[in-house]
Protein backbone atom coordinates (compact mmCIF):
# COMPACT_ATOMS: atom_id res chain seq x y z
CA UNK A 1 0.00 0.00 0.00
CA UNK A 2 2.78 2.55 0.59
CA UNK A 3 4.43 1.94 -2.83
CA UNK A 4 1.01 2.98 -4.00
CA UNK A 5 0.86 5.69 -2.12
CA UNK A 6 4.29 7.02 -2.99
CA UNK A 7 3.20 6.24 -7.05
CA UNK A 8 0.57 8.58 -6.57
CA UNK A 9 3.19 11.19 -4.88
CA UNK A 10 5.68 10.75 -7.93
CA UNK A 11 3.00 11.28 -10.55
CA UNK A 12 2.06 14.41 -7.83
CA UNK A 13 5.68 15.53 -8.08
CA UNK A 14 6.00 15.41 -11.69
CA UNK A 15 2.76 17.51 -12.74
CA UNK A 16 3.91 20.14 -10.20
CA UNK A 17 7.47 20.23 -11.74
CA UNK A 18 6.00 20.48 -15.76
CA UNK A 19 3.78 23.32 -14.28
CA UNK A 20 6.73 24.88 -12.72
CA UNK A 21 8.55 24.34 -16.17
CA UNK A 22 5.68 26.46 -17.41
CA UNK A 23 5.47 29.20 -15.16
CA UNK A 24 7.98 28.61 -12.24
CA UNK A 25 8.06 28.89 -8.57
CA UNK A 26 10.58 29.75 -6.14
CA UNK A 27 13.92 30.99 -7.29
CA UNK A 28 13.68 30.09 -10.85
CA UNK A 29 10.15 31.36 -11.42
CA UNK A 30 10.60 35.08 -9.55
CA UNK A 31 11.43 36.85 -13.11
CA UNK A 32 8.44 34.97 -15.24
CA UNK A 33 5.92 35.20 -11.86
CA UNK A 34 7.22 39.36 -11.50
CA UNK A 35 6.36 40.09 -15.25
CA UNK A 36 2.87 38.29 -15.08
CA UNK A 37 1.70 40.77 -12.17
CA UNK A 38 3.18 43.40 -14.10
CA UNK A 39 1.03 43.00 -17.36
CA UNK A 40 -1.86 42.07 -14.87
CA UNK A 41 -1.42 45.01 -12.75
CA UNK A 42 -1.21 46.64 -16.62
CA UNK A 43 -4.29 45.51 -17.51
CA UNK A 44 -5.98 46.02 -14.42
CA UNK A 45 -6.36 49.83 -15.20
CA UNK A 46 -9.34 49.59 -18.00
CA UNK A 47 -10.77 52.14 -20.47
CA UNK A 48 -11.35 55.57 -18.97
CA UNK A 49 -9.49 54.22 -15.62
CA UNK A 50 -11.81 51.28 -14.81
CA UNK A 51 -10.55 48.63 -12.57
CA UNK A 52 -11.02 45.19 -13.83
CA UNK A 53 -10.60 41.49 -11.86
CA UNK A 54 -11.09 38.12 -13.42
CA UNK A 55 -11.39 35.63 -11.02
CA UNK A 56 -10.68 31.51 -12.21
CA UNK A 57 -13.24 28.86 -10.46
CA UNK A 58 -12.96 24.67 -10.56
CA UNK A 59 -16.75 24.77 -9.26
CA UNK A 60 -19.03 27.24 -10.95
CA UNK A 61 -20.63 24.51 -13.39
CA UNK A 62 -23.29 22.16 -13.84
CA UNK A 63 -21.52 19.34 -12.77
CA UNK A 64 -22.17 21.14 -9.47
CA UNK A 65 -25.31 21.78 -10.03
CA UNK A 66 -23.92 25.56 -10.39
CA UNK A 67 -25.81 25.89 -14.17
CA UNK A 68 -26.92 29.79 -13.51
CA UNK A 69 -27.08 32.07 -10.42
CA UNK A 70 -30.04 31.49 -9.32
CA UNK A 71 -30.55 31.09 -6.21
CA UNK A 72 -34.33 29.03 -6.60
CA UNK A 73 -32.84 27.12 -9.36
CA UNK A 74 -30.52 23.67 -7.48
CA UNK A 75 -27.44 24.90 -5.70
CA UNK A 76 -27.01 27.53 -8.21
CA UNK A 77 -27.47 30.02 -5.31
CA UNK A 78 -23.85 29.41 -3.88
CA UNK A 79 -22.50 31.36 -7.16
CA UNK A 80 -25.08 34.24 -6.22
CA UNK A 81 -24.15 34.48 -2.83
CA UNK A 82 -19.87 33.56 -3.67
CA UNK A 83 -20.02 36.05 -6.70
CA UNK A 84 -21.65 39.27 -5.03
CA UNK A 85 -25.12 39.46 -6.69
CA UNK A 86 -27.23 38.07 -4.06
CA UNK A 87 -27.32 38.84 -0.60
CA UNK A 88 -29.13 37.03 2.28
CA UNK A 89 -31.20 38.58 5.09
CA UNK A 90 -28.41 37.16 7.54
CA UNK A 91 -25.17 36.28 7.33
CA UNK A 92 -22.44 33.83 9.07
CA UNK A 93 -19.49 35.39 10.90
CA UNK A 94 -16.40 33.43 11.73
CA UNK A 95 -17.32 31.94 14.76
CA UNK A 96 -20.80 30.95 12.57
CA UNK A 97 -22.91 32.93 14.45
CA UNK A 98 -26.14 35.21 12.74
CA UNK A 99 -25.72 38.44 12.37
CA UNK A 100 -27.85 41.14 10.50
CA UNK A 101 -27.28 41.52 6.54
CA UNK A 102 -30.66 42.68 4.62
CA UNK A 103 -32.30 41.72 7.58
CA UNK A 104 -32.26 43.64 10.66
CA UNK A 105 -33.20 41.66 13.52
CA UNK A 106 -36.09 38.55 14.75
CA UNK A 107 -37.66 37.53 16.86
CA UNK A 108 -38.98 34.05 18.04
CA UNK A 109 -42.98 34.66 19.28
CA UNK A 110 -43.97 31.12 19.71
CA UNK A 111 -42.73 27.30 18.38
CA UNK A 112 -44.18 28.33 15.26
CA UNK A 113 -44.09 32.37 14.66
CA UNK A 114 -41.17 34.40 14.04
CA UNK A 115 -41.03 38.41 13.40
CA UNK A 116 -38.52 39.81 11.09
CA UNK A 117 -37.41 43.15 10.58
CA UNK A 118 -36.13 44.40 7.14
CA UNK A 119 -33.56 46.92 6.98
CA UNK A 120 -34.41 50.27 5.70
CA UNK A 121 -33.26 51.85 2.76
CA UNK A 122 -32.26 48.59 1.11
CA UNK A 123 -32.14 48.46 -2.88
CA UNK A 124 -32.07 45.79 -5.12
CA UNK A 125 -29.51 47.07 -8.04
CA UNK A 126 -32.22 47.64 -10.72
CA UNK A 127 -33.00 50.79 -7.93
CA UNK A 128 -36.05 48.64 -6.89
CA UNK A 129 -36.97 48.69 -2.98
CA UNK A 130 -35.69 45.44 -1.27
CA UNK A 131 -39.11 45.59 1.61
CA UNK A 132 -40.92 43.40 3.44
CA UNK A 133 -43.22 42.94 0.18
CA UNK A 134 -40.20 41.72 -1.84
CA UNK A 135 -38.92 39.89 0.31
CA UNK A 136 -42.11 38.21 1.05
CA UNK A 137 -42.63 37.97 -2.74
CA UNK A 138 -39.07 36.34 -2.97
CA UNK A 139 -39.65 33.66 0.14
CA UNK A 140 -42.78 32.49 -1.52
CA UNK A 141 -41.43 32.40 -5.04
CA UNK A 142 -38.50 30.13 -3.52
CA UNK A 143 -40.63 27.48 -1.25
CA UNK A 144 -42.98 27.20 -4.06
CA UNK A 145 -39.89 26.20 -6.96
CA UNK A 146 -37.01 25.03 -4.75
CA UNK A 147 -37.96 21.63 -3.41
CA UNK A 148 -34.75 21.68 -1.06
CA UNK A 149 -35.98 24.99 0.90
CA UNK A 150 -39.51 23.98 0.98
CA UNK A 151 -38.57 21.63 3.35
CA UNK A 152 -36.19 23.23 5.30
CA UNK A 153 -38.08 26.39 6.00
CA UNK A 154 -41.41 25.10 6.73
CA UNK A 155 -42.85 28.31 5.57
CA UNK A 156 -46.97 28.03 6.04
CA UNK A 157 -47.31 31.98 5.60
CA UNK A 158 -46.06 35.71 5.53
CA UNK A 159 -47.81 38.40 6.43
CA UNK A 160 -46.28 42.08 5.87
CA UNK A 161 -46.72 45.19 7.75
CA UNK A 162 -44.17 47.60 6.12
CA UNK A 163 -40.77 46.42 6.96
CA UNK A 164 -41.88 44.04 9.73
CA UNK A 165 -42.30 40.30 8.59
CA UNK A 166 -44.60 37.48 10.67
CA UNK A 167 -43.41 34.08 9.17
CA UNK A 168 -45.64 30.94 10.63
CA UNK A 169 -44.11 27.30 9.92
CA UNK A 170 -46.32 24.42 9.20
CA UNK A 171 -44.58 22.71 12.57
CA UNK A 172 -41.71 24.02 14.89
CA UNK A 173 -38.49 25.16 13.12
CA UNK A 174 -35.32 26.23 16.04
CA UNK A 175 -32.99 27.18 13.14
CA UNK A 176 -35.31 28.61 10.53
CA UNK A 177 -32.87 32.17 10.18
CA UNK A 178 -30.01 30.02 9.88
CA UNK A 179 -31.85 28.06 7.19
CA UNK A 180 -32.35 31.44 5.31
CA UNK A 181 -28.76 31.97 5.86
CA UNK A 182 -28.10 29.27 3.12
CA UNK A 183 -27.52 30.58 -0.66
CA UNK A 184 -30.57 29.74 -1.83
CA UNK A 185 -31.89 32.28 0.80
CA UNK A 186 -30.44 34.93 -1.41
CA UNK A 187 -33.41 37.81 -1.60
CA UNK A 188 -33.87 38.60 -5.69
CA UNK A 189 -36.35 40.75 -7.20
CA UNK A 190 -39.09 38.03 -8.43
CA UNK A 191 -40.76 40.76 -10.28
CA UNK A 192 -37.91 41.29 -12.24
CA UNK A 193 -37.60 37.79 -13.71
CA UNK A 194 -34.88 35.24 -14.49
CA UNK A 195 -33.34 35.93 -17.71
CA UNK A 196 -32.89 32.85 -19.98
CA UNK A 197 -29.28 32.36 -19.06
CA UNK A 198 -30.05 32.00 -15.53
CA UNK A 199 -29.21 35.86 -14.14
CA UNK A 200 -31.01 37.30 -11.70
CA UNK A 201 -31.34 40.89 -9.82
CA UNK A 202 -29.95 40.82 -6.23
CA UNK A 203 -29.11 43.13 -3.51
CA UNK A 204 -25.15 42.71 -3.57
CA UNK A 205 -22.14 44.61 -4.98
CA UNK A 206 -21.97 43.30 -8.70
CA UNK A 207 -24.57 42.62 -11.42
CA UNK A 208 -24.75 40.25 -13.77
CA UNK A 209 -24.53 41.39 -17.48
CA UNK A 210 -23.60 37.83 -19.25
CA UNK A 211 -23.50 34.20 -17.85
CA UNK A 212 -22.78 31.10 -20.30
CA UNK A 213 -22.74 28.03 -18.40
CA UNK A 214 -19.29 26.40 -17.67
CA UNK A 215 -17.39 28.99 -19.23
CA UNK A 216 -18.10 32.76 -17.75
CA UNK A 217 -20.07 34.93 -15.78
CA UNK A 218 -19.13 39.04 -16.44
CA UNK A 219 -20.19 41.45 -13.73
CA UNK A 220 -20.59 45.09 -13.36
CA UNK A 221 -20.01 46.92 -10.33
CA UNK A 222 -23.92 47.85 -8.67
CA UNK A 223 -24.39 51.91 -8.86
CA UNK A 224 -27.00 51.16 -6.44
CA UNK A 225 -25.94 49.58 -4.06
CA UNK A 226 -26.68 49.94 -0.51
CA UNK A 227 -24.16 49.14 1.74
CA UNK A 228 -20.93 51.13 0.88
CA UNK A 229 -18.45 51.77 -2.12
CA UNK A 230 -17.64 48.84 -4.48
CA UNK A 231 -14.10 49.30 -5.66
CA UNK A 232 -14.28 47.41 -8.46
CA UNK A 233 -15.87 48.45 -11.86
CA UNK A 234 -15.61 44.99 -14.06
CA UNK A 235 -15.31 41.39 -12.52
CA UNK A 236 -15.29 37.87 -14.85
CA UNK A 237 -15.47 34.64 -12.99
CA UNK A 238 -14.04 31.76 -15.42
CA UNK A 239 -14.92 28.40 -14.94
CA UNK A 240 -12.00 26.43 -15.09
CA UNK A 241 -12.58 23.14 -13.89
CA UNK A 242 -9.18 21.68 -14.71
CA UNK A 243 -6.79 22.20 -11.97
CA UNK A 244 -3.63 22.32 -13.84
CA UNK A 245 -5.08 25.16 -16.29
CA UNK A 246 -6.24 26.96 -13.46
CA UNK A 247 -2.67 26.82 -11.77
CA UNK A 248 -0.94 27.97 -15.19
CA UNK A 249 -3.90 30.64 -15.44
CA UNK A 250 -2.59 32.52 -12.10
CA UNK A 251 0.26 31.81 -13.05
CA UNK A 252 1.03 33.84 -16.36
CA UNK A 253 -1.33 36.33 -15.42
CA UNK A 254 -4.81 35.48 -17.42
CA UNK A 255 -6.38 35.59 -13.92
CA UNK A 256 -5.81 37.98 -10.66
CA UNK A 257 -7.51 35.32 -8.45
CA UNK A 258 -8.13 31.37 -7.73
CA UNK A 259 -10.97 29.27 -6.12
CA UNK A 260 -10.66 25.31 -5.81
CA UNK A 261 -6.55 24.93 -6.89
CA UNK A 262 -5.52 21.62 -6.21
CA UNK A 263 -3.25 21.24 -3.31
CA UNK A 264 -0.54 19.76 -5.07
CA UNK A 265 -0.22 23.25 -7.15
CA UNK A 266 -0.20 25.28 -3.68
CA UNK A 267 4.22 25.51 -3.69
CA UNK A 268 4.07 27.23 -6.85
CA UNK A 269 2.51 30.14 -5.58
CA UNK A 270 4.48 30.27 -2.15
CA UNK A 271 6.41 33.03 -2.78
CA UNK A 272 6.05 37.15 -2.44
CA UNK A 273 4.16 37.54 -5.52
CA UNK A 274 0.88 35.45 -4.03
CA UNK A 275 -1.48 35.70 -1.10
CA UNK A 276 -3.32 32.76 0.37
CA UNK A 277 -6.22 33.46 2.50
CA UNK A 278 -7.07 30.10 4.41
CA UNK A 279 -9.54 28.77 6.73
CA UNK A 280 -10.69 25.00 8.24
CA UNK A 281 -14.12 24.39 6.88
CA UNK A 282 -16.84 21.50 8.01
CA UNK A 283 -16.77 20.86 3.74
CA UNK A 284 -16.25 17.11 3.99
CA UNK A 285 -15.40 14.22 1.33
CA UNK A 286 -17.50 12.01 2.44
CA UNK A 287 -18.67 8.10 1.26
CA UNK A 288 -22.40 7.61 0.69
CA UNK A 289 -23.31 4.15 0.11
CA UNK A 290 -26.32 2.64 -2.15
CA UNK A 291 -27.84 0.64 0.27
CA UNK A 292 -30.04 -1.19 -3.08
CA UNK A 293 -26.86 -2.25 -4.05
CA UNK A 294 -25.86 -5.92 -4.57
CA UNK A 295 -22.31 -5.43 -2.61
CA UNK A 296 -23.09 -2.21 -0.72
CA UNK A 297 -26.16 -3.50 1.06
CA UNK A 298 -23.97 -6.12 2.94
CA UNK A 299 -23.12 -4.04 6.39
CA UNK A 300 -20.11 -6.02 6.07
CA UNK A 301 -18.82 -4.92 2.94
CA UNK A 302 -19.65 -1.20 4.19
CA UNK A 303 -17.88 -1.75 7.85
CA UNK A 304 -14.84 -3.47 6.01
CA UNK A 305 -14.53 -0.29 3.57
CA UNK A 306 -14.42 2.01 6.74
CA UNK A 307 -11.62 0.01 7.91
CA UNK A 308 -10.00 -0.60 4.70
CA UNK A 309 -9.65 3.72 3.66
CA UNK A 310 -6.31 4.78 5.06
CA UNK A 311 -8.06 8.52 5.88
CA UNK A 312 -4.77 9.65 7.18
CA UNK A 313 -2.77 8.76 4.98
CA UNK A 314 -4.70 10.47 2.08
CA UNK A 315 -4.53 13.96 4.60
CA UNK A 316 -0.86 13.48 4.94
CA UNK A 317 0.33 12.84 1.52
CA UNK A 318 -2.70 13.96 -0.87
CA UNK A 319 -4.12 16.82 0.74
CA UNK A 320 -0.33 18.17 1.54
CA UNK A 321 -1.52 18.45 5.35
CA UNK A 322 -4.26 20.98 4.15
CA UNK A 323 -7.17 18.74 5.51
CA UNK A 324 -8.17 17.07 8.59
CA UNK A 325 -8.91 13.25 8.81
CA UNK A 326 -13.02 12.96 9.32
CA UNK A 327 -14.27 11.11 12.33
CA UNK A 328 -18.29 11.74 11.94
CA UNK A 329 -20.20 13.85 10.22
CA UNK A 330 -18.39 17.42 11.52
CA UNK A 331 -15.48 18.18 12.47
CA UNK A 332 -13.87 18.65 15.67
CA UNK A 333 -13.55 22.50 15.96
CA UNK A 334 -17.48 21.98 16.82
CA UNK A 335 -18.73 20.97 19.87
CA UNK A 336 -20.80 18.56 18.46
CA UNK A 337 -18.29 16.96 16.58
CA UNK A 338 -16.32 13.59 15.90
CA UNK A 339 -14.57 13.84 18.50
CA UNK A 340 -17.85 12.99 21.09
CA UNK A 341 -18.45 10.01 18.54
CA UNK A 342 -16.51 6.41 18.22
CA UNK A 343 -15.76 5.32 14.62
CA UNK A 344 -13.81 2.59 12.51
CA UNK A 345 -9.98 2.87 12.69
CA UNK A 346 -7.48 2.05 9.74
CA UNK A 347 -7.20 -1.45 10.50
CA UNK A 348 -6.78 -3.69 7.03
CA UNK A 349 -6.46 -7.14 9.19
CA UNK A 350 -9.67 -6.35 11.19
CA UNK A 351 -11.55 -5.86 7.39
CA UNK A 352 -10.10 -8.82 6.07
CA UNK A 353 -11.72 -10.81 9.23
CA UNK A 354 -15.09 -8.91 8.87
CA UNK A 355 -15.54 -9.84 5.32
CA UNK A 356 -14.10 -13.68 6.42
CA UNK A 357 -16.80 -14.05 8.68
CA UNK A 358 -19.60 -12.63 6.46
CA UNK A 359 -18.85 -15.42 3.56
CA UNK A 360 -16.67 -12.90 1.84
CA UNK A 361 -13.72 -15.54 0.19
CA UNK A 362 -11.08 -15.21 -2.54
CA UNK A 363 -11.65 -18.54 -3.65
CA UNK A 364 -9.96 -18.46 -6.97
CA UNK A 365 -6.92 -16.50 -6.14
CA UNK A 366 -7.03 -13.83 -8.14
CA UNK A 367 -6.73 -11.25 -5.06
CA UNK A 368 -10.43 -10.23 -4.92
CA UNK A 369 -13.15 -12.12 -2.56
CA UNK A 370 -16.25 -13.65 -3.43
CA UNK A 371 -19.47 -14.75 -2.39
CA UNK A 372 -22.46 -16.62 -3.51
CA UNK A 373 -20.97 -15.92 -6.89
CA UNK A 374 -21.08 -12.38 -6.62
CA UNK A 375 -17.12 -10.64 -6.95
CA UNK A 376 -16.98 -7.96 -4.37
CA UNK A 377 -16.42 -5.12 -7.10
CA UNK A 378 -17.61 -1.90 -6.17
CA UNK A 379 -18.44 1.05 -8.60
CA UNK A 380 -17.44 4.14 -6.87
CA UNK A 381 -19.19 7.25 -8.50
CA UNK A 382 -17.29 10.51 -8.20
CA UNK A 383 -16.56 13.74 -10.12
CA UNK A 384 -13.29 15.77 -10.80
CA UNK A 385 -14.07 19.61 -10.52
CA UNK A 386 -13.09 19.28 -6.75
CA UNK A 387 -9.71 18.62 -7.65
CA UNK A 388 -8.75 16.06 -4.81
CA UNK A 389 -11.60 13.60 -5.50
CA UNK A 390 -10.05 11.40 -7.94
CA UNK A 391 -6.81 11.18 -5.85
CA UNK A 392 -9.44 9.87 -3.08
CA UNK A 393 -10.51 7.21 -5.28
CA UNK A 394 -7.03 5.81 -5.82
CA UNK A 395 -5.97 6.38 -2.63
CA UNK A 396 -8.97 4.00 -1.35
CA UNK A 397 -8.69 1.67 -5.03
CA UNK A 398 -4.67 0.70 -3.18
CA UNK A 399 -6.20 0.34 0.19
CA UNK A 400 -9.25 -1.29 -0.42
CA UNK A 401 -7.97 -3.84 -2.83
CA UNK A 402 -5.23 -5.02 -0.14
CA UNK A 403 -8.34 -6.14 1.52
CA UNK A 404 -9.97 -8.11 -1.24
CA UNK A 405 -12.44 -5.33 -2.62
CA UNK A 406 -11.97 -3.93 -6.57
CA UNK A 407 -13.02 -0.57 -6.71
CA UNK A 408 -14.12 0.27 -9.83
CA UNK A 409 -13.83 4.07 -10.44
CA UNK A 410 -15.87 6.61 -12.41
CA UNK A 411 -14.87 10.12 -12.09
CA UNK A 412 -17.32 12.42 -14.34
CA UNK A 413 -19.05 15.53 -14.49
CA UNK A 414 -22.39 13.77 -15.09
CA UNK A 415 -22.43 12.40 -11.45
CA UNK A 416 -25.56 14.11 -10.43
CA UNK A 417 -27.31 12.24 -13.45
CA UNK A 418 -25.90 9.06 -12.76
CA UNK A 419 -26.57 8.70 -9.24
CA UNK A 420 -30.41 9.13 -10.24
CA UNK A 421 -30.22 5.62 -11.26
CA UNK A 422 -29.05 3.41 -7.90
CA UNK A 423 -28.30 0.60 -10.53
CA UNK A 424 -25.17 1.88 -11.96
CA UNK A 425 -23.29 3.03 -8.42
CA UNK A 426 -22.19 1.49 -5.23
CA UNK A 427 -20.69 4.49 -3.47
CA UNK A 428 -21.21 7.68 -4.28
CA UNK A 429 -18.33 9.89 -3.02
CA UNK A 430 -18.61 13.77 -2.41
CA UNK A 431 -17.85 17.26 -0.69
CA UNK A 432 -20.64 18.77 0.88
CA UNK A 433 -20.36 21.47 3.76
CA UNK A 434 -21.97 19.80 6.90
CA UNK A 435 -22.20 22.58 8.95
CA UNK A 436 -22.18 25.25 7.11
CA UNK A 437 -25.15 27.01 8.81
CA UNK A 438 -23.97 27.03 11.73
CA UNK A 439 -26.06 23.90 12.97
CA UNK A 440 -26.28 20.35 12.52
CA UNK A 441 -29.61 19.79 11.28
CA UNK A 442 -28.89 21.05 7.58
CA UNK A 443 -26.48 17.68 6.80
CA UNK A 444 -28.86 15.24 8.47
CA UNK A 445 -32.07 16.47 6.73
CA UNK A 446 -30.54 16.47 3.40
CA UNK A 447 -28.59 13.58 3.21
CA UNK A 448 -30.02 11.44 5.48
CA UNK A 449 -33.51 10.74 5.89
CA UNK A 450 -36.67 9.54 4.15
CA UNK A 451 -37.79 12.85 3.00
CA UNK A 452 -33.59 14.28 1.99
CA UNK A 453 -33.29 15.38 -1.43
CA UNK A 454 -29.31 13.71 -1.36
CA UNK A 455 -30.08 10.77 0.58
CA UNK A 456 -28.92 8.71 -2.90
CA UNK A 457 -28.61 5.52 -1.40
CA UNK A 458 -31.97 5.06 0.14
CA UNK A 459 -30.75 4.88 3.57
CA UNK A 460 -33.32 4.08 6.75
CA UNK A 461 -33.19 4.19 9.92
CA UNK A 462 -36.48 4.54 12.30
CA UNK A 463 -34.18 5.47 15.50
CA UNK A 464 -32.70 8.60 12.95
CA UNK A 465 -36.03 9.63 11.62
CA UNK A 466 -37.26 9.70 15.64
CA UNK A 467 -33.91 11.53 16.26
CA UNK A 468 -34.23 14.20 13.85
CA UNK A 469 -38.23 15.04 14.76
CA UNK A 470 -36.45 15.79 18.28
CA UNK A 471 -33.79 17.61 16.84
CA UNK A 472 -36.96 19.74 14.86
CA UNK A 473 -38.54 20.37 18.32
CA UNK A 474 -35.65 21.85 20.20
CA UNK A 475 -34.52 25.23 20.19
CA UNK A 476 -31.85 24.81 23.28
CA UNK A 477 -28.61 25.01 21.53
CA UNK A 478 -26.66 22.38 23.51
CA UNK A 479 -29.56 19.88 23.77
CA UNK A 480 -29.47 20.60 19.67
CA UNK A 481 -26.04 19.49 19.83
CA UNK A 482 -26.36 16.75 21.96
CA UNK A 483 -29.07 15.56 19.56
CA UNK A 484 -26.81 15.70 17.12
CA UNK A 485 -23.95 13.63 18.56
CA UNK A 486 -26.46 10.78 18.91
CA UNK A 487 -27.55 11.43 14.72
CA UNK A 488 -23.64 10.91 13.88
CA UNK A 489 -23.72 7.51 15.83
CA UNK A 490 -26.37 6.08 14.32
CA UNK A 491 -25.68 6.30 11.15
CA UNK A 492 -21.78 5.42 11.61
CA UNK A 493 -23.31 2.58 13.68
CA UNK A 494 -24.99 1.72 10.23
CA UNK A 495 -22.04 2.35 8.20
CA UNK A 496 -24.28 4.55 6.00
CA UNK A 497 -21.46 7.11 5.44
CA UNK A 498 -17.82 7.50 5.81
CA UNK A 499 -16.03 10.91 6.49
CA UNK A 500 -13.00 10.94 5.08
CA UNK A 501 -11.34 14.09 5.95
CA UNK A 502 -12.83 17.80 6.25
CA UNK A 503 -10.89 20.86 3.76
CA UNK A 504 -9.17 23.90 4.61
CA UNK A 505 -9.84 26.06 2.11
CA UNK A 506 -7.88 28.58 0.15
CA UNK A 507 -8.03 31.57 -1.95
CA UNK A 508 -4.62 32.52 -4.04
CA UNK A 509 -4.53 35.63 -5.30
CA UNK A 510 -2.09 37.52 -6.90
CA UNK A 511 -0.06 40.28 -5.39
CA UNK A 512 -1.97 43.37 -5.08
CA UNK A 513 -5.46 41.85 -4.83
CA UNK A 514 -7.18 42.58 -1.37
CA UNK A 515 -10.49 42.15 0.01
CA UNK A 516 -10.57 38.28 -0.62
CA UNK A 517 -10.83 36.31 2.49
CA UNK A 518 -12.09 32.26 2.57
CA UNK A 519 -14.68 32.28 5.22
CA UNK A 520 -15.75 28.75 7.12
CA UNK A 521 -19.02 28.65 5.77
CA UNK A 522 -17.34 28.66 2.20
CA UNK A 523 -19.97 31.28 0.79
CA UNK A 524 -18.47 34.49 0.88
CA UNK A 525 -15.90 35.47 -1.82
CA UNK A 526 -16.56 38.45 -3.89
CA UNK A 527 -17.54 40.96 -1.88
CA UNK A 528 -17.16 45.10 -2.01
CA UNK A 529 -14.42 44.95 0.02
CA UNK A 530 -12.25 43.38 -2.99
CA UNK A 531 -9.72 45.81 -4.49
CA UNK A 532 -7.10 45.25 -7.13
CA UNK A 533 -4.05 47.86 -6.75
Amino acid sequence: MKKRIAGIVLALALSASTLAGCGGTGGTSQTSAETAAAETAAKTEGAGGEKTFVFGDTTFNAENDESTINPHEGYSGWACIRYGVGETLFQLDDDMNLQPWIGESYENVDDTTWKLKIKDGVTFSNGNPCDGEAVKACLEDLVKTHERAAGDLKIASIDVNGNELTIKTSEPNPVLFNYLAEPYGCIIDVSAGVTPEGMVIGTGPYVAKELVTDDHLLLEKNPNYWNGDVNVDKITVRTISDGDTLALALQSGEIDAAYGMAYKSYPLFTNDNYTFSSTATSRSFYCQFNFNSPVCSDGAVRKAMAMGIDKEGFVKTLLQGYGYVGKGAFPDTLSYGGQNVNTESYDPEGAKKVLEDAGWVDSDGDGIREKDGQKLSVRWLTYPSRQELPLLAQSAQATLKDIGIDIQINSTADHNTICKDQSQWDVYVGANVNAGLGDPANFFSTHCLDSSTKNRGSYHNDNLEKLAKELEDTFNKDERGKLAIEMQQQILDDHAFIFCSFLKMSMISRKGVTGITAHPCDFYELTADLDVN
